[in-house]
């Protein structure tokens, strides 16, 4: 089976709000002039830092919403309300619906939408058992293999894969799977079940899982730290959206599980450019930073991908748009607290789809490009897929090892030693992708740091203790 993760746009979300917080249950709007005839539909909504959660919870009532929950630590709450007018009651700098902008958008009359086929779960018994270690050559491209001769990872690290849920049946990660761990957040509210955080419709998150912890047994694939376990966090739903309710809950669960890592291959929603105009997006903005920044607080690094968009995210107005007017933002990849990784194909050049931007991209790690992309674990078996979603999880797996390494460093400490150990990449001399003499994107920055490949080739092998029998590493 052959499939393409840029199809997938595994880079889409939006996001809900969640662990840490307590469900709430619902109130009758107390204003009897609340519409309630209208299809309910969920908003995140932004109170002032501080505002406790009685004082929410009123005011919420009063514009004609019921909570769901509210997480006090970031003064952000989860509300449905089934009155058109509520984001204008309570603010409409303050609240989000990304349901309700799929809604207006259809509107008036969008054709049915064949429904998904519910994707089984693997049949141990049936998953092939060939060694395709020799296809997998984005782990030699970041030194895994050599990793592994001193270390696989530590089962005390666990991974939240922020994604479409992972298949724990599949032989390559049924060891890893940490199903305390996991949860399913589409509804904004965290639900512990293995039904809510195993996928349903999408190979995407079983993708990315093995990508990060697939076993070394001699079958199958492996991946970069086989050694850790994983978190199954699902914030994508079947129709590959990741609402920023579902987002901000999954990372606010992986916060309240002091999960040390976390990966998030995809982006808000419902846009489908980086680049969009009004006060929407800043709502969206604010409750997702708030949410990334409490996480990175409390010891959680997320890793994003940093989406197939092939823009530059560079915040100036070579974003794609005058100055002022409008942002090219990938979100979370966009949040300072983020590591943000781009994609390069196997000749280590960035890939075409691969959207870039000095100062934003933090790293880079193979995501594949054309018809050799990254072949990875999915539900009954193995698949390539390319994208930047696929090159996240390398880091994300860097990261594992090193926090098995050095079990007592915080996620600054984390970040640092991930950028200061990449291997340093310069902008190529010439990015003509076409052969049509224009270049299709620009480089800026220095043989260190710059926007196509940030700090540099994350570097596995340089996640671990030197090896007894060699040389350590030189200092980078």
């Amino acid at each position: 089976m052959s499939l393409l993760a840029r199809p997938l746009r595994a880079a889409v979300c939006s996001f809900v709000v969640l662990s840490g917080c307590v469900a709430l249950p619902t109130a009758a709007a107390a204003d009897p002039g609340c519409a309630s005839g209208g299809r309910a539909v969920r908003y995140v909504v932004a109170f002032d830092r501080g505002t406790p959660e009685s004082s929410a919870r009123q005011q919420v009532s009063v514009d004609c919403g019921q909570f769901s929950t509210y997480y006090p630590q970031i003064a952000v709450a989860v509300v449905t309300s089934a009155d058109p007018g509520f984001a204008d009651r309570i603010g409409p700098q303050r609240a989000f619906s990304a349901q309700a902008t799929r809604i207006a958008a259809e509107q008036p009359a969008a054709p049915a939408q064949p429904s998904r086929a519910r994707l089984p779960l693997s049949d141990p018994a049936r998953v092939p058992t060939a060694d395709l270690s020799g296809r997998q050559w984005d782990m030699d491209m970041i030194g895994a293999p050599a990793a592994h001769q001193v270390s696989e990872g530590s089962r005390d690290v666990v991974v939240g894969v922020l994604d479409s849920g992972v298949d724990p049946n599949h032989p390559d990660l049924a060891a890893a799977v940490d199903a305390a761990d996991s949860a399913g957040c589409l509804s904004g509210v965290a639900d512990p079940s293995p039904a809510a955080w195993q996928p349903t419709t999408s190979v995407h998150g079983t993708h990315v899982a093995g990508l990060i912890a697939a076993a070394d047994d001699g079958k199958g694939v492996t991946g970069v730290a086989p050694g850790v376990r994983i978190a199954s966090v699902k914030v994508i739903d079947d129709r590959g959206y990741a609402d920023p309710e579902a987002a901000v809950c999954g990372i606010m669960w992986s916060a309240a599980r002091r999960l040390p890592i976390t990966n998030s291959s995809w982006f808000v929603n419902p846009w489908s450019l980086s680049c969009v105009r009004g006060n929407d997006r800043g709502v969206v903005h604010e409750v997702l930073a708030r949410a990334v920044e409490y996480a990175t607080s409390r010891g959680t690094l997320n890793v994003a991908a940093a989406t197939n968009e092939a823009v530059d995210l560079t915040p100036s107005a070579r974003s794609g748009t005058p100055s002022g007017t409008a942002k090219c933002e990938a979100l979370p990849a966009g949040l300072r607290d983020v590591v943000t990784v781009s994609a390069i194909g196997p000749d280590r050049v960035k890939a075409g789809y691969s959207s870039y931007g000095l100062g934003v991209v933090d790293v880079t790690a193979p995501g594949g490009d054309d018809d050799q992309c990254v072949v990875s674990t999915v539900p009954g078996g193995y698949a390539p897929l390319c994208g930047t979603s696929m090159a996240a999880p390398h880091v994300a797996g860097v990261l594992a090892l090193l926090k098995s390494a050095h079990p007592g460093w915080s996620a600054t400490e984390l970040r640092r030693a991930l950028e200061s150990r990449a291997t340093p990449m310069p902008c190529p001399d010439d990015y003509d992708l076409t052969g049509d003499g224009a270049q299709d994107a620009y480089c800026t920055g220095y043989d260190n740091y710059n926007g196509f490949y940030g700090h540099g080739l994350a570097d596995a092998r340089s996640a671990v203790p030197p090896s007894e029998s060699g040389p350590p590493n030189p200092a980078r």
